[in-house]
């Protein structure tokens, strides 16, 4: 490092990067005023004073609130990770001890797999570490970056999805997609063609108001369409619409399973061919290291490993 930046570096104040976080999740000084219970004119001298460090307004108004700049939003992670790292350094222990921890484990995944992991995870870390908190949350794809580095996230189950260098990604398991109709359903006689599943009309699942779910995307690359009647943003409202409906389900097989025990429904394979649904694992490069977070990534491997837990 040259001299002038050593000189630089050395006279800022590491509480400010605090406030440059809490204000960038925020997008409030006055909530990130009460955040890290410091008064409004303190968080404006600080930013004031990074404002200068960076070279760069930082946030601008917008409305009641503020916006980060693009030189705010590149450093947010990196700063955020940073602070994390201190903080891990100063509170986490060289060792952990699940039967007298109280840690609370924030995993971010999608309503479908919670559904599936929730149960039997919650079972199996509370029988090793009674005192411990397990949280789910949903995951918004386009922060995950950022909330792993935050550690608003410990761990994400999800699809695969773009992510940055700092995120570490693991296979956890593969499974198979099926179709799920009513048992009186005119095409649940026979083995379902690719031809009748196409002619039927479907109710679809995807948490976005707009574009295509798997099954399309695939179905438009072989230049074929099929006609969505229903548009569900979870499973469980979209199987009790197929149970009452003529309309066809694609769903992944643990969770029909499920289903075909407490409603009228009746799975059977998928015609067209398919990518199995793929699940994978992602945590921060921060958390590669501590023992509560390595604990809790093999549980979730050890429950995965022979594909997914059946609820």
């Amino acid at each position: 490092m040259k001299p002038d930046v050593e000189r630089a570096t050395s006279r800022v104040d590491l509480n400010l990067f605090r406030v440059f976080d809490a204000v960038f999740r925020a997008g409030s000084l006055t909530q990130a005023a009460a955040q890290l219970h410091l008064t409004q004119p303190a968080i404006s001298n600080a930013i004031a004073r990074l404002r200068l460090q960076f070279g760069d307004p930082l946030f601008v108004r917008d409305g009641r609130r503020v916006a980060p700049t693009p030189r705010a939003r590149a450093a947010a992670p990196e700063i955020s990770a940073a602070l994390q790292v201190l903080q891990q350094t100063l509170a986490t222990p060289q060792v952990f001890d699940a039967a007298s921890s109280s840690r609370r484990f924030v995993l971010g995944m999608r309503d479908v797999l919670e559904f599936a992991m929730m149960p039997r995870l919650t079972q199996e870390l509370l029988a090793e570490g009674p005192r411990l908190q397990l949280q789910s949350a949903r995951i918004e794809r386009r922060r995950l970056d950022r909330e792993l580095a935050a550690g608003a996230l410990d761990l994400s189950i999800d699809i695969p999805v773009p992510v940055g260098e700092g995120i570490v990604q693991e296979a956890l398991f593969e499974e198979t997609l099926c179709v799920a109709m009513r048992p009186d359903h005119p095409l649940a006689r026979g083995r379902l063609s690719v031809k009748q599943w196409l002619a039927a009309r479907h109710v679809a699942v995807s948490s976005r108001r707009l574009g295509l779910v798997l099954e399309d995307v695939v179905l438009q690359r072989e230049g074929l369409r099929r006609d969505v009647a229903v548009r569900c943003q979870y499973y469980y409202a979209a199987c009790h619409v197929a149970a009452t409906s003529d309309l066809l389900l694609v769903l992944p097989r643990y969770y029909g399973e499920w289903f075909t025990a407490h409603l009228p429904l009746k799975l059977v394979h998928l015609p067209l061919e398919l990518p199995s649904l793929q699940v994978m694992l992602y945590w921060h490069r921060n958390a590669e290291h501590d023992p509560g977070h390595a604990w809790l990534r093999e549980r979730v491997r050890t429950l995965t490993r022979r594909g997914a837990p059946r609820p």
